[in-house]
């Protein structure tokens, strides 16, 4: 009977572990889906999307400036198309002249951190750091506007809020980003229909294009801007769009 009970005891607690571990995996995975999610996060106002009655698209690039900006910049000026760049901040001490020829274009700069870390996790002082240092690029370079900001990877969960909240700065990620799937991002076209499927009025579209790894979507732009202009609409910058929001 002893062993028995024993037997039976050391179940029980065989069963508790099992069940705690799984609720913890479970909490963990809940919690890494909420840190990436574009619409909601713990702390300040995060927008993906802008509900506007009007045909307006904000097309916004993240990372750089790199070797790789002028050509864009050729494009868009070309098209007549003014967009956000969400710059590093360390890309931007290195490159001052890329920075300020995207003003120059009038085209909007936004913070991307200074070191494009994941801060899911980062603490007080790493988010600190990460977009105090971004910013004084940013205004160094002779941005004056109001500057947004776009977490790299997409991630925060609550140091990150905490402190945008507390600066009465808005998180702006995307609902259209065809480069972030690897078999869109293998295809130009792929990429191109992807955007003219999804756009909306008030969508805001990601693209990647200041790396060579990224030749595909400097070859999908040409495409998806000229759909969008058939389709009929405007870009505007993050900024512009953030103020056609219907009331």
């Amino acid at each position: 009977m002893a062993k028995s009970a024993t037997a039976k005891t050391w179940l029980r607690i065989v069963v508790w572990i099992s069940v705690a571990l799984i609720a913890l995996i479970a909490v963990a995975y809940g919690l890494w889906q909420f840190s990436k999610s574009r619409d909601m996060q713990l702390f300040g106002t995060i927008v993906s999307r802008v509900e506007t009655p009007e045909k307006v698209i904000a097309l916004t690039f993240d990372d750089g400036p790199t070797q790789y900006l002028p050509d864009v910049l050729t494009l868009l000026k070309e098209r007549n198309v003014k967009a956000t760049f969400f710059v590093i901040g360390g890309d931007v001490e290195k490159n001052p002249d890329l920075a300020r020829a995207i003003l120059a274009d009038g085209h909007e700069l936004g913070n991307h951190t200074y070191t494009h870390s994941n801060m899911t996790l980062a603490g007080w002082d790493k988010v600190v750091s990460e977009v105090e240092r971004t910013d004084a690029a940013i205004r160094a370079a002779g941005y004056t506007g109001k500057i947004h900001f776009r977490p790299p990877f997409g991630k925060k969960l609550v140091t990150l809020p905490l402190y945008l909240a507390q600066h009465d700065r808005i998180t702006v990620t995307q609902d259209i980003e065809p480069d972030s799937s690897a078999r869109l991002s293998a295809d130009s076209g792929l990429m191109v229909d992807h955007v003219l499927n999804r756009a909306r009025p008030g969508s805001i579209v990601l693209l990647h294009v200041m790396y060579k790894s990224r030749e595909t979507s400097r070859q999908a732009l040409p495409g998806i801007i000229d759909g969008l202009h058939e389709r009929g609409y405007r870009f505007v910058t993050v900024s512009e769009l953030l103020g056609s929001a219907a009331n």
